[in-house]
Formats: C-alpha cells, sequence, structure tokens
C-alpha cells in the first residue's frame, strides 16, 4: 500500500466508522434487511455509482467500469444480516433493537467494501468491471441463494468472485486462505420420537419410554462420526435442541420427544454417510424401544471450495497488503458455514479470512453477544479489495 493510498484511507476512516457503527446500531435479520440496504444503496448512489436494489429481495449491487481498457469483470461480495442475540458489549453503538446484534461482523463487512467502491470510483485506474455485491440473509435465511435465483450472475456477469470475513482474536491485518474445500456444509436435522407416554411413578413399566430411548439416540450419534467416517476426512454430529415432558408435571413420562442439531461436513460422500447413519440409528432404536421415530434432515448449502487459481490471486492481493510472513495461504480447515459457498459454485472465486485483532471486543468469539467489529480494520480491509481489483484488472497496456 503506497502513502498515497494511506492517506486517501485515513481521511475516508471517521466516515466509514460512522456508517460502520449506524449499521452496528440497527442490526436486521435476514431477509428483513430493510434500513441496511437502503443505507448501503444510498451511500453508493451518494458517491456516484450505479446501483440496482431489490436482487433477491434485499440485495444491492453496484457497478463500476475502469477508465482503462479491459474485458474481464470480477465480483466483489460482502454480507449485511444479524443475527438472533441479545447484545452484551456496552458499547455507545450496541445494538437499539432487542434480540438482534451484528455479532459476527457483517458490519465491518458492508463498511470494508463500501470503502473499497468508493476508493475505486473516486479513482477507477484499471482496465475493465467490478460488481460491489452486497447480499443478505448470509447467516441461513438463503441470501446468496436468492440473489444467485434473481440473476445475480446473468444481470452481472463476472469471471471471478470473492468474499472477505474477519477473524477475530488473529493478528490485526494477517490474511488466511486454503485452496479447495475450506469451509464446511452445515446442516441441520430434527429427530422426533413418539411412544406411549405413561405415569413415571405408578406405571413405567406400561410405557414405552421415550426419554431413555432419547438417551440411547444421542449417546449412539457419537459413534457416527468415529466409526462411520473416515479417519482422515473431517465431520462434526452435534445435538443443540431437546424438548420433552414438563417441569410441571414431572411424574409423566412424555409421549414424544424432539432431539435437534447440527452435522459439518466437507465432501457429499461423507454428508450421505452422516444422513444414512442417522436416519438408521433413530429408526432402529426406536423400533426396539416399541416407539416410532421422524427424521428431517435439511442439506443447506454445501461446502465452500476455494478455486485454486483464484485462491492464488487472493493470497498474491493479500502478500502486497500484508507481506508475505503475514499470509498463510494453506490455512486448516474450518466447521463454521458460510453461504458464498453457492457463489464459488457458480463461478470461479475465493473466499478470504482476515484477522481483525486481539484484545478487546473485537477477540470475541463470533456469534457472541460480548462480539464487535475492530474499527481499526476496515482500511486494511479495503486495502485488500484494492489489491484484488488490481491483481484481477491490471490496467491493460495502451
Amino acid at each position: 500500500m503506497n502513502d498515497a493510498t494511506k492517506a486517501r484511507l485515513q481521511a475516508l476512516q471517521p466516515e466509514l466508522v460512522a456508517i460502520r457503527r449506524d449499521i452496528h446500531a440497527h442490526p436486521e435479520i435476514g431477509m428483513e434487511e430493510v434500513r441496511t440496504s437502503a443505507l448501503v444503496a444510498e451511500t453508493l448512489k451518494g458517491w456516484g455509482l450505479q446501483v440496482t436494489e431489490g436482487v433477491g429481495k434485499y440485495g444491492v449491487v453496484a457497478t463500476l467500469k475502469g477508465r482503462r481498457p479491459g474485458q474481464r469483470a470480477i465480483g466483489l461480495r460482502a454480507d449485511m444480516d444479524a443475527l438472533a442475540i441479545t447484545e452484551a458489549t456496552g458499547l455507545p453503538h450496541a445494538s437499539r433493537n432487542p434480540g438482534l446484534m451484528h455479532a459476527c461482523g457483517h458490519d465491518g463487512h458492508t463498511t470494508m467494501l463500501l470503502g473499497a467502491a468508493k476508493m475505486l470510483v473516486d479513482d477507477p485506474d484499471f482496465g475493465g468491471t467490478v460488481h460491489f455485491i452486497f447480499q443478505p440473509a448470509e447467516e441461513g435465511r438463503g441470501g446468496a441463494k436468492a440473489m444467485i435465483a434473481d440473476g445475480l450472475f446473468e444481470r452481472f456477469p463476472v469471471d471471478a468472485v470473492y468474499g472477505l470475513h474477519n477473524q477475530p482474536g488473529r493478528p490485526l491485518g494477517s490474511f488466511s486462505i486454503r485452496p479447495g474445500p475450506a469451509m464446511a456444509a452445515g446442516d441441520r436435522w430434527v429427530v422426533t420420537f413418539r411412544g406411549t407416554g405413561g405415569h413415571g411413578g405408578a406405571s413405567p413399566h406400561l410405557a414405552t419410554d421415550v426419554t431413555v430411548l432419547q438417551a440411547q439416540f444421542i449417546l449412539a450419534l457419537q459413534t457416527v462420526v468415529a466409526r462411520n467416517v473416515a479417519a482422515v476426512d473431517a465431520a462434526v454430529i452435534s445435538v443443540g435442541a431437546i424438548h420433552g415432558g414438563s417441569l410441571l408435571s414431572t411424574n409423566v413420562m412424555p409421549s414424544e420427544m424432539v432431539i435437534g442439531g447440527t452435522a459439518r461436513s466437507f465432501t457429499e460422500a461423507v454428508r450421505d454417510t452422516m444422513e444414512r447413519r442417522m436416519r438408521e440409528l433413530a429408526t432402529g432404536l426406536a423400533a426396539s424401544f416399541g416407539c416410532t421415530a421422524e427424521v428431517e434432515y435439511n442439506r443447506r448449502g454445501t461446502a465452500l471450495a476455494n478455486h485454486a487459481e483464484q485462491t492464488e490471486v487472493a493470497v498474491q492481493a493479500a502478500t502486497a497488503v500484508a507481506g508475505p510472513e503475514r499470509v498463510d495461504g494453506h490455512a486448516g480447515l474450518i466447521t463454521g458455514g458460510e453461504d458464498f459457498s453457492l457463489m464459488l459454485q457458480a463461478r470461479p472465486g475465493a473466499f478470504m479470512f482476515m484477522g481483525i485483532g486481539a484484545g478487546g471486543p473485537s477477540s470475541e468469539a463470533l456469534h457472541t453477544p460480548t462480539y464487535d467489529f475492530n474499527d481499526d480494520a476496515i482500511p486494511l480491509g479495503i486495502a485488500y479489495w484494492l489489491s484484488l481489483v488490481e491483481q484481477e484488472l491490471a490496467p491493460a497496456a495502451g
């Protein structure tokens, strides 16, 4: 990053911090980003960009052509939605919407891409086209799918598409990525066991007991990854909810138990195995207890797989910003999910992670009530986007 770019970023920083904190204070859950998408669109229009609203309901796409010759086009994507979490940071810009907060840094992602758009519209010294993609509903509500179904890449054709996500607790301005599978498919499952229920004190022997059944099922689930998935493959099955009976009637054995959770995998073969074994265990155990089982297994998106060529471009872009010693091009697998995976199925591209520092709210884990994006990371994220544009759309020779 040259001195002129640093000076421009420094001058822009107060405006961007104000935008980021405004978005943070007014979080909106996926497919309800009315205010956020309007703020993004109006900001981009005010800076003179060509803006399209309502892509996939609340998606916003801004388009900028460089002043130099060039036919390539790339997409840069940021997500805008918040989470259903009650904020506990106590910060002046904390959420004003009860039960909602920006606990994953999408406010920062949106702001960094806005900053990149501002920097580039002021000095479009590149050849080709950049589409700035602001996506709704990344957090499990189908935003990428909705934008793609609404003709995202037909209306805004790109040769490659890129994403960027913050990493709390990692050194500020460090970068990490890996080619191939990088993030997991995040599936959700629910198993409902039904029996007769009964009186837990007088006649438990006459009941078909779903409480013991669900306990056996949860223990049996632990064998799926341990004994049905190869040791060299990564996978996770976790229970996140158990519902049954009433604490107002603890002498009553419930007739129904519902168990839900998540499953993570990096290949379709492992995914198939986990779903099959879950169904077999649920129905087999239920039959042995004289009960029935209903299994819902919801495949949500796919594993995120970076394309080799675009991963190398992303590494070069990050290296130009941070230096080779602060860029890890062979990072470990992440079992978190990300619906940018669908965009990477539709077009070549890569998804980069950037450290936002250790200490204070920016070092708290994502999806926790005490997390806050680090404003000092904003110029570094913008610098990465600018470097990526330079790598992909270098001015063509006259």
